[in-house]
C-alpha cells in the first residue's frame, strides 16, 4: 500500500473541464452534465452521456494504489460479476478497465441505483450472507499480491504512532498510551484463541453504505479497500448490538454464507478485535488526509479534545468487548 503524502492537495488540479476531457479522451461523448457524488477518498461524479445513460467516473485519489493494486482489484470485481455475483465492475474502453489523463487515473462505471438495505427486516441479513459466501468462494481462488494484509502493525501499531506523533494532545497522551497497550494485547489475544486463520480476497469495507439494495437484493459496490483478510472482516460492520441480539444477526448472516462457503467459527474471535483496529485506523485515515481541504470541512469534529477523549472511552470499551465470546456451531440448513 502506498503512503499517502499528507502535504500534498491531490485533487487540486481536477477541475469539471479535465473531468469531461478525460471522459471523452475515450471517445465517449459527454453531454456536459457533470453530478459530484458522495465520496472522500477519491472524487466519484455521475457524468451525463450524448445518446446513452450516464456514467460514474472515479478519479483515485494521486499516491494511495499503485497501478498494480488498483489493477488487481478490477479483476477480482471482472471474476465475480463473471459469476454473476451482484457486483459493478469497471468498464473495459481500448481493452483497458484503468485510464489516465494529465496525471489522473481513473475509471468508469455503469451507474447503479439502489437504496441502504433494512438489516432489521426478515431475511436480509441471510439474503446478504449468501452474496457474501459466493464473494469468499471467489475470493479464495487466489491471492493478491500488490493490496495490504489486515494486521496488527500495519492497521493498529503504525497508524497509533502517526496519531500520537502528530495529532494527539501531549495531556492526553499518556491516557492514550496506555490504553492503546491494553488494546492491542486483546488483539493479540484474540489472534490466538482464533487459532490459524485462512486469508482470502475481500470486499474489505463491507457496511451497508457500499450495499445497494434493490427489488431483487443486495449489489456489492465500491471494492476499493479489498484487501487479504480473515473472512469475518466482511461481516462485522453489518452487525450490531451485543450479546443475544449481535449473536442472533450473526446466525443469520452466517445461514445464508454457509450456502456457498465454510466458515469457520473461531474467526468468530476476532469481530471485536478488527472492529478495535477499525478504530484507529479510521482516524488514522483522517489524519493522514487532514491537509485534503475537503476533509476539514467535513469531519469537522476531529482533532478536537472532544474527540480524542471520546476515542480513549470507546477503546477501553473495546478492551472489555474483547473479552466477551460469540459463538456459532452451524445450522446444516444447506
Amino acid at each position: 500500500m502506498t503512503n499517502y503524502n499528507a502535504a500534498v492537495t491531490p485533487f487540486s488540479e481536477l477541475s469539471p473541464d479535465l473531468i469531461l476531457d478525460a471522459v471523452e479522451s475515450l471517445e465517449i461523448q459527454t453531454d456536459g452534465r457533470l453530478l459530484a457524488l458522495n465520496s472522500y477518498e477519491n472524487r466519484v461524479y455521475q457524468i451525463g452521456v450524448e445518446d446513452g445513460p450516464p456514467l460514474v467516473g472515479k478519479f483515485y485519489r494521486p499516491f494511495r494504489w499503485s497501478w498494480d493494486a488498483i489493477q488487481e482489484e478490477h479483476e477480482f470485481v471482472l471474476s465475480l460479476a463473471d459469476a454473476e455475483i451482484p457486483v459493478v465492475p469497471p468498464l473495459v474502453y481500448g481493452g483497458n478497465t484503468i485510464h489516465q489523463y494529465q496525471g489522473f487515473t481513473f475509471a468508469l462505471f455503469k451507474k447503479q441505483g439502489g437504496r441502504a438495505p433494512e438489516i432489521e427486516q426478515p431475511g436480509t441479513l441471510e439474503w446478504i450472507g449468501r452474496f457474501l459466501g459466493r464473494i469468499h468462494a471467489q475470493g479464495a481462488v487466489e491471492s493478491y499480491q500488490y493490496r495490504p494484509t489486515i494486521n496488527l502493525n500495519d492497521y493498529g501499531r503504525m497508524p497509533s504512532e502517526y496519531l500520537l506523533e502528530h495529532f494527539i494532545p501531549e495531556d492526553i497522551k499518556p491516557a492514550y498510551i496506555a490504553v492503546v497497550k491494553m488494546l492491542f494485547d486483546g488483539v493479540e489475544q484474540c489472534f490466538e484463541r482464533a487459532g490459524k486463520v485462512d486469508y482470502i480476497r475481500l470486499h474489505g469495507d463491507c457496511h451497508v453504505g457500499n450495499l445497494l439494495w434493490t427489488d431483487d437484493g443486495p449489489h456489492f459496490v465500491d471494492f476499493d479497500d479489498s484487501l487479504m483478510g480473515p473472512a469475518v472482516q466482511d461481516f462485522w460492520m453489518l452487525l450490531s448490538g451485543q450479546g443475544q441480539e449481535l449473536q442472533i444477526q450473526i446466525d443469520q448472516l452466517l445461514r445464508g454464507y454457509e450456502c456457498f462457503y465454510e466458515f469457520d467459527p473461531n474467526q468468530l474471535h476476532l469481530i471485536e478485535a478488527l472492529r478495535s483496529l477499525r478504530l484507529i485506523y479510521y482516524a488514522y485515515w483522517i489524519a493522514k488526509r487532514w491537509d485534503d481541504p475537503a476533509f476539514p470541512r467535513v469531519f469537522t469534529w476531529f482533532n478536537t479534545q472532544q474527540y480524542w477523549q471520546n476515542m480513549i472511552l470507546e477503546l477501553r470499551e473495546q478492551v472489555a468487548n474483547m473479552n466477551e465470546p460469540l459463538q456459532w456451531k452451524g445450522n446444516g440448513n444447506c
